[in-house]
């Protein structure tokens, strides 16, 4: 691509002029979102987001500047505004709007350029250079999505992880013994989280007895119930005694079929039996 130090000049120069106008052009009367918001600090911020872009984006017909290097000036400012609380919020059919309303606007830019010489560049000098817009904004429009994408997905699993944690607490009743009471469906993926969750917590806080409640759980698969006869397993090896209480009917069928052995595991019929049973918790 033919670069050009007047023409970067001449847009570098537009910077500012551009965001105001970008600013002053915007529909606010979107419902949602960060561009209808009437507070100053907001406000602020988009300008200064989108001036920042600018400053950047100007640089394209820098001659001392390479792509990979110009693509690299972008990184900060996609990551932050993927990242940024207030667009997130926004419904990414108005972002990508304005992202394409800048492009035109760096469009029109070219052609004020090139009309105020006429005779210096030929058509197709004129043709690159609005060529490298449009592609450049392509670029940074599906770099903008994926980066979105990527840190919706890293909440999302963060927040798995959260309601997973939260999801099989181990409750001291007293130093050394402990409640798991476990609640809902339990699939593949929560009981192995629940197997090493408990072996950890029950280690971290050196209990010596876990009563283990199943009242909540209304259907046990054959893996799951083989995760929970290993947690009992495991925490016998760990010097860890537990007890089964509150198993259904369906569950209880579960395990006869699975051949699962639970001769030598405390069960009694309710938690409240269970901890009666136990030597008083002091």
């Amino acid at each position: 691509m033919n670069k050009d130090d007047k023409l970067l000049h001449f847009m570098c120069e537009k910077t500012k002029e551009l965001t105001e106008s970008w600013y002053n052009s915007l529909d606010k009367s979107d419902p949602n979102g960060i561009y209808s918001s009437n507070d100053p600090a907001v406000i602020k911020s988009i300008k200064q987001q989108n001036y920042e872009f600018h400053k950047r984006f100007c640089t394209l017909f820098d001659q001392s500047i390479t792509e990979k290097d110009f693509l690299e000036s972008f990184e900060p400012w996609v990551v932050s505004i993927a990242r940024d609380k207030n667009h997130l919020e926004t419904p990414i059919h108005l972002v990508l709007r304005e992202l394409f309303r800048t492009q035109d606007q760096y469009l029109k830019l070219l052609n004020e350029f090139v009309e105020k010489k006429p005779a210096e560049y030929d058509r197709e000098t004129e043709n690159q250079w609005r060529n490298s817009i449009i592609q450049t904004f392509a670029k940074v429009l599906v770099w903008f999505t994926q980066e979105i994408n990527n840190y919706a997905a890293s909440q999302l699993e963060a927040q798995k992880e959260m309601i997973l944690e939260l999801s099989s607490p181990i409750i001291l009743l007293n130093k050394t013994t402990g409640l798991l009471p476990l609640i809902g469906e339990i699939d593949t993926v929560r009981a192995k989280h629940i197997l090493q969750h408990t072996l950890n917590s029950c280690s971290e806080k050196g209990l010596d007895h876990l009563f283990i409640d199943l009242s909540g759980v209304l259907i046990i698969d054959t893996m799951v119930a083989q995760q929970i006869f290993q947690l009992i397993n495991t925490l016998d090896l760990l010097g860890v005694k537990s007890t089964l209480s509150g198993i259904r009917p369906e569950i209880a069928h579960t395990t006869v079929q699975l051949g699962l052995d639970f001769n030598d595991i405390s069960i009694t019929s309710t938690l409240e039996r269970a901890i009666t049973l136990k030597a008083p918790l002091k």
